[in-house]
């Protein structure tokens, strides 16, 4: 099974036999791989009718809900890692939700688009929010709300008390090590509390 490079990168920072919780997890993609790769455990969060449908498919734990009521089903420190991919821009109470993560979790792991790209930039100069295949909606249609930068989000996690223990920046699937916040197109984050 083939992941997309946010999801792959999460995957090798998971440890084997880890119980997973992954919140917006859309078709089990990610869980299923790491059930086959990692012996690892868990359950996904998806609001999705058909995501749900193909989670079962593929014979994932999954539980429909929203993600903003909250994660009061799970105690604290249930899990080893909560998973939050391509799902944080989408967030009205992005603070409660990275909170949440770490409440019910050791560590969490978030992976967003990066709106300080310079095509971002770019268009933005031109007049027009930007519309790219990490960000493909147009402004009147897009369930993004807020968007942010890498930069952005070390700031709000500092705030929260959240401890950053590594960060990948990627652009077309690669690692990004010059002028990072200009090129990387999605952004990786892996944190605990402090």
């Amino acid at each position: 099974m083939m992941l997309r490079q946010d999801l792959a990168q999460i995957a090798a920072w998971i440890e084997p036999g880890s119980r997973i919780l992954d919140l917006g997890c859309g078709d089990g993609t990610l869980l299923a791989h790491l059930r086959g790769s990692h012996a690892s455990a868990g359950y996904g969060i998806e609001i999705a009718d058909d995501s749900v449908l193909e989670c079962v498919r593929k014979q994932v734990n999954v539980i429909q809900a929203d993600l903003e009521s909250g994660l009061r089903m799970f105690a604290d420190g249930m899990f080893d890692t909560v998973v939050l991919s391509q799902t944080l821009q989408a967030m009205r109470h992005v603070e409660a939700v990275l909170l949440e993560m770490i409440r019910v979790g050791r560590r969490g792991i978030v992976s967003f688009p990066n709106f300080g790209h310079w095509r971002h930039a770019l268009a933005l100069l031109g007049g027009h929010m930007p519309v790219t295949p990490e960000i493909p909606y147009q402004w009147y249609d897009t369930p993004n709300i807020h968007l942010c930068t890498p930069k952005d989000f070390e700031v709000l996690a500092a705030r929260l008390g959240l401890r950053i223990t590594d960060r990948t920046l990627l652009a077309a699937g690669a690692p990004v090590r010059v002028l990072q916040n200009l090129r990387a197109t999605v952004a990786i984050y892996r944190f605990e509390k402090r």
